[in-house]
């Protein structure tokens, strides 16, 4: 398999998120998507109360006693780099925990979208699973350094902005996975395809990152993800 290089088209990949949210009211889907947005309101309403009570002090901590002076700076810096990373770290958990969900949700699209009959396409759980570990460990050994990063003072006021790239990465490698596991495209294959058409990607995960750090917003951007990204394979896969 192969991706046509106009993956590559930045509106082309984000048009399709877009599309993914216009069909989550579709009646096709519906029974799809209701798990993985109650699993969503769950987890986003900790991160959100969990940021509320412990990463002010937390950030606090950080700042040494001879850079108060500059708290005014690296605060904001530090919030951000902080917010994106458990937000990030909040998704993955949820995405881990609905991705059976994600895989039916994905194979389901897929058929209504090709006027086929829906078929149970997605890979059996425990290899979902598996398969989603790994993803988990490829992004958690790149997420350390940058989060070692955030706490250098000085050199932090570039993490949120590595940040925000590391995660739109993420997010493409995560959503694209549901219809690639779909194929029978394994983990490896799927890094070397979405890198064939990494402007793209990183457009589309960009946008989905944004929607998933917008409280309410973020509770239905993940499904509708998994809808635009099964869509912008279908556009873009050659076999």
């Amino acid at each position: 398999m192969q991706f046509d290089k106009k993956g590559n088209n930045p509106v082309l990949a984000i048009g399709f998120l877009f599309k993914g949210l216009n069909l989550l009211t579709s009646p096709e889907l519906r029974k799809f998507i209701i798990i993985p947005i109650l699993i969503n309101v769950v987890l986003y309403s900790a991160a959100l109360t969990l940021g509320y009570f412990y990463i002010s002090d937390l950030i606090d901590q950080f700042i040494p006693g001879w850079l108060q002076w500059l708290s005014w700076v690296l605060w904001p810096l530090f919030f951000i780099s902080f917010f994106i990373a458990g937000f990030f770290t909040f998704t993955v958990l949820a995405n881990m925990l609905a991705a059976p969900f994600y895989g039916k949700l994905s194979a389901k699209t897929l058929a209504m979208i090709s006027g086929q009959a829906f078929a149970n396409a997605e890979q059996p759980l425990p290899k979902v699973l598996i398969a989603e570990a790994k993803r988990i460990g490829y992004l958690t050994t790149r997420a350390l350094p940058l989060l070692i990063l955030s706490i250098i003072p000085g050199i932090n006021v570039l993490a949120p902005f590595l940040w925000a790239l590391f995660g739109a990465w993420g997010m493409a490698l995560e959503y694209l996975a549901y219809p690639l596991e779909n194929q029978g495209v394994l983990f490896s294959e799927q890094k070397k395809l979405v890198k064939s058409v990494r402007l793209g990607a990183l457009s589309f995960g960009g946008l989905a990152v944004l929607g998933l750090t917008i409280p309410v917003l973020n509770i239905i951007v993940a499904p509708a993800a998994v809808i635009g990204a099964t869509l912008y394979f279908n556009e873009i896969k050659r076999d």
